[in-house]
């Protein structure tokens, strides 16, 4: 038990490091917006380490009004992508496959999840993301799944530290599509960004 404790003491004591706020300029967010051809709906995207099976990301990919990624305390950046925040707008085919890209590589693989929701939920999700804030390290499951806990037909959604504990209950949720990604891209992946944009 002290163990346990020892542990979510020191979870806790990461998390509660400084979030960095990020905010684009509104010329530049409103510049990006894309909006998928695709029905509404919600994309949880998952990292994992393919050396221990271990959690390593949680990422939500909105597609409302427009579409964006919501990649909390993620290393996604790049200067032509504008980011409110953890926000990250103008999430074309291109700069999606490439989120992905980024991430799937020889001791990671990365899974998505999508499913389909009405446009209001979507929207409510779009709302929830921009309005969250800056995600402190190791929050990025957490910040996720106290997202869709605020959405009509998530409400029972359970609140999680890990990414895998949030893959597997979203799941659970009827209708939802897998894709798993693999890579053999060496790990440092940092070119990915060079190359696309």
């Amino acid at each position: 038990m002290r163990r346990l404790t020892m542990a979510l003491a020191l979870l806790f004591g990461l998390a509660s490091c400084g979030a960095e706020s990020i905010w684009a300029p509104e010329e530049m967010v409103q510049a990006a917006k894309y909006r998928h051809a695709g029905p509404s709906s919600l994309t949880l995207v998952t990292v994992v380490n393919n050396v221990n099976g271990s959690g390593a990301h949680a990422a939500l990919v909105v597609n409302a009004s427009q579409r964006v990624i919501f990649d909390p305390a993620g290393t996604f950046k790049h200067e032509t992508i504008p980011e409110r925040n953890d926000v990250q707008y103008g999430a074309t085919d291109r700069m999606y496959s490439t989120y992905i890209n980024y991430h799937t590589r020889q001791s990671f693989d990365t899974y998505t999840q999508e499913i389909q929701v009405s446009p209001e939920v979507a929207e409510a999700a779009l709302q929830a993301v921009e309005s969250y804030g800056p995600v402190p390290k190791a929050m990025c499951s957490r910040s996720v799944t106290e997202i869709l806990a605020t959405l009509p037909g998530f409400e029972n959604f359970p609140l999680s530290w890990f990414p895998n504990q949030t893959r597997k209950a979203f799941g659970a949720y009827a209708g939802v599509t897998e894709q798993h990604f693999v890579d053999d891209d060496s790990d440092d992946n940092s070119y990915v960004l060079k190359q696309a944009f």
